[in-house]
């Protein structure tokens, strides 16, 4: 099938590029054929995310969307921030002192999957040929110009043989190809290697972020209010912070973040957030409430230093593919989307130009010149003052850089180590011990996917491949008491004990929800994270 655009993923930077090409494609006349594949059972399937947002780029996208109830929003009323000094006690940090980009008057509370649904429904009313269930599994390359991309086969039986319900996947090719992946995108990551692209910059940086939706009593309900938090049940040297957003209808969202770089092998984040729901400020506003939805997903925290070349020969990388997340907000809904809204300006005047180009180097020309990159800059030392100096030196020198210097401090802080290669050894670290939890409060993984609506087809090909099948038994349980069990909020991975007594590395690949830490955290890199059979993964509802 032959298109002008093939657009990868419909999430907001995806949909955002496929909406204003067919804008575009009117008012020039163009009559653009634009592709936007997702790998979900439909758009919003796999969207997570906290989520307070900017309106910046939605209102010039579609100038009109506030009018009339489109998706499930509410206008920001109020901030706190609590520093948790312990399990019971906390500090309510004055306004003053908080750092400005943590403000956020003006902003929206959002569910980002029932925006994305609403993006969706815009799209196809434009003309967009939409294709939810359709993952994108393989880039086509000509003579070093990509193509378009290849589709999964469907209905194959875990040895890969063909079952009756055999489908071949589709050659989708395109003048231009846009990846909006997301987070550590599976074919954003290979092109990223095959052409180079990150060679001038920081390896990128992460973090996992877990967020579950609570109906709570409306008395303690204050639909507006967003809540920060820092410390507990995180020590000095792991970064990490957690949300309290009060949405409509009376519910809360809720959430950690806990830095991929951690360096203890018994940290589990799953069990941090846990913990994190025990401490008095949050367990006051859960009692009698109830959890309805669970999900957990990686996030960008490299910034600007780790935005990889963006443009390649017949394609680009938008959106939190590249990385566009702004760590000192908190954000990358807004930049994600506007990096979409070049990507498609960029493309339609290269349609409109005598000559088309193969590489469309104005689209990096143009999206450094934009807000976007002067935002993205000030907040460059954000994550880096918490990686050099910890969380209690390291906020004071964010509140230097953000409310005196507002993000222009002479100098930019680099972090050259990769996430990965972080964890101590096991006999270095200290054993974390974990409460089994409460069934009220806290939940444990089984439970907690269950309300993920995570579904993958079990006899289809494993889409987490290990490099080398050795490596979790002969090397990470000996040197890290294999970390998989503990970083993958899932229960994908175990380490379970064979007829003969000796362990083997056991992959349950029906729990994953696409989070794509083990693609990152796993010491010896040797975990790839490939999309499984269309529609399979979570099914998120409003998050």
């Amino acid at each position: 099938m032959d298109f002008d655009v093939v657009i990868v993923g419909a999430g907001p930077a995806g949909l955002s590029a496929s909406i204003r090409l067919m804008q575009l494609s009117n008012e020039n006349n163009l009559d653009l054929s634009v592709c936007l594949l997702e790998k979900g059972s439909e758009i919003g399937a796999h969207i997570i995310s906290g989520a307070v947002i900017e309106t910046r780029s939605l209102d010039e996208l579609l100038p009109d969307w506030d009018e009339g109830n489109n998706f499930l929003q509410t206008p920001v009323t109020d901030d706190k921030m609590l520093f948790l000094t312990g399990e019971t006690s906390s500090i309510s940090v004055p306004k003053f002192l908080m750092p400005r980009t943590m403000m956020n008057h003006g902003n929206r509370i959002i569910s980002l999957g029932s925006m994305c649904q609403y993006l969706g429904r815009v799209a196809e009313d434009l003309g967009v040929n939409v294709f939810p269930g359709f993952p994108a599994v393989d880039v086509i390359e000509e003579e070093g110009r990509i193509c378009g991309v290849i589709t999964g086969d469907m209905g194959l039986d875990k040895d890969g043989q063909p079952k009756d319900s055999f489908e071949r996947g589709y050659e989708l090719r395109a003048k231009q190809t846009i990846f909006s992946e997301g987070c550590r995108g599976n074919l954003g990551k290979q092109l990223i290697e095959k052409f180079s692209l990150a060679k001038d910059s920081d390896p990128q940086h992460y973090g996992i972020g877990f967020k579950e939706v609570w109906n709570i009593d409306p008395e303690k309900h204050s639909e507006g209010l967003v809540m920060h938090t820092a410390g507990f049940p995180l020590d000095n040297t792991t970064e990490g912070g957690g949300f309290i957003y009060h949405a409509p209808n009376n519910q809360i969202f809720i959430g950690l973040i806990v830095s991929l770089d951690y360096i203890n092998p018994y940290l589990s984040p799953f069990e941090e957030f846990q913990r994190w729901k025990t401490h008095s400020a949050v367990k006051s506003l859960l009692e009698n409430g109830e959890r309805i939805s669970y999900g957990a997903r990686a996030l960008n925290k490299g910034g600007v230093q780790s935005i990889p070349k963006l443009t390649f020969p017949g394609g680009m990388m938008i959106g939190c593919d590249a990385g566009f997340m702004n760590g000192a907000k908190i954000k990358g809904t807004h930049t994600a989307m506007k990096s979409g809204l070049i990507a498609a300006e960029s493309i339609v005047k290269s349609f409109t130009e005598s000559s088309e180009k193969e590489e469309l180097d104005e689209f990096e020309v143009e999206l450094k010149k934009s807000w976007v990159f002067k935002e993205l800059h000030g907040a460059r030392n954000f994550s880096p003052f918490q990686k050099k100096f910890g969380l209690l030196l390291g906020s004071v020198f964010i509140w230097i850089d953000q409310n005196i210097f507002f993000g222009k401090l002479p100098f930019t802080l680099s972090a050259s180590t990769p996430d990965h290669s972080k964890l101590l050894n096991t006999d270095q670290a200290e054993i974390k011990e974990y409460p089994k939890p409460d069934n009220t409060l806290t939940f444990d993984r089984t439970t907690s996917i269950y309300l993920s609506g995570v579904n993958h087809e079990e006899d289809q090909p494993c889409h987490l491949h290990l490099d080398d099948p050795s490596i979790p038994i002969d090397k990470n349980l000996p040197e890290f008491g294999e970390p998989a069990r503990l970083y993958c909020p899932a229960g994908v991975y175990e380490v379970v004990e064979s007829e003969e007594g000796k362990p083997y590395f056991q992959i349950n690949a029906q729990n994953c929800i696409h989070c794509k830490t083990c693609d990152i955290k796993d010491p010896a890199q040797n975990i790839q994270w490939r999309c499984p059979e269309g529609t399979g993964g979570p099914n998120y509802t409003d998050m």
